[in-house]
Order: C-alpha cells, then structure tokens, then sequence
C-alpha cells in the first residue's frame, strides 16, 4: 500500500467515458486508500455505452456527472492520468508549479467507432479492458479477489 499515491486525477477530453471508466475501475480497486477524480477539457454527458460496459463487470457509472478542469474543488494530486492529448496538454499546463507527476496513457475514443450495437459494445470492452489492465499495473489490487 505504500507505493500507492493517495490521490490520482484521470483526464480525457469529455470526463463521459475514457477518465469515468479510469476513475470508477481504480475507485473499485482502491477506493479506501486513494482519493481518485477525473476531468475533461471540455464537460460532456456520461457515455451510455460506457455506462453498460462498465455495468458488466459490476461498476456502477451511471451517476457520474462530468467536470472540467476547472470544476475541480481540489487540485493537490500525486499523479495526474492523461487519455488524451488534449488533456494531456491541460494537464502540464495545470500542474506546471505542483509537485504532481504527469503520465500519458494514450487511449482510443471507442466514440468514433460506427457499426452497429454489438460493435460498438466490444470498441467499448476494449477500452474498459485496457485501462482495467493498466491500472491492475499500475496500481496492483491489495486483494487477489477485486476484479
């Protein structure tokens, strides 16, 4: 548990799927232990399709009401998580005179994928699962049963 920070912002460009899916996976994870938050450059409406994958494997997202930057009420972070170059930009631009460790998890905008339900769905998985298994990285599970 000590090399967990105790508070961690994720970033994407509309707080509605990419940093909520971040923040509710590590929330789960640690959420008694860490302070965990997420913003967007910009404040979009939370993602339906994040909201159902999410439900999947058992996190709630459909209460998550999105922010900016500017929105924070508390900007004293240990690590801030960009998942956009736009937030990434924000987030240097942010921190520049915090003693706060930027990191950049470049991660697709399932947004953009057009298909149909079930493709959307999996371009969906895909980004839950590949932030489940870089936060399961970065900040390994104190218990082997979480997730």
């Amino acid at each position: 548990m000590s090399d967990l920070p105790s508070a961690v912002l994720f970033a994407c460009t509309n707080n509605a799927l990419r940093s909520p899916m971040a923040e509710a996976i590590l929330k789960h994870l640690h959420g008694r232990h860490v302070y965990v938050d997420s913003a967007g450059v910009r404040a979009g409406e939370v993602d339906g399709f994040a909201v159902a994958v999410m439900d999947e494997i058992g996190i709630d997202l459909s209460r998550h009401h999105a922010k900016t930057f500017d929105d924070l009420e508390d900007t004293s972070f240990d690590e801030v998580i960009t998942l956009s170059p736009e937030a990434q930009h924000r987030a240097v631009e942010m921190t520049r005179v915090m003693a706060c460790e930027v990191v950049f998890w470049n991660t697709f905008d399932p947004s953009v994928v057009e298909g149909s339900r079930e493709i959307l769905l999996d371009a969906y998985r895909q980004v839950r699962d590949q932030l489940l298994r870089r936060i399961k990285e970065r900040f390994p599970p104190l218990t082997a049963g979480n997730l």
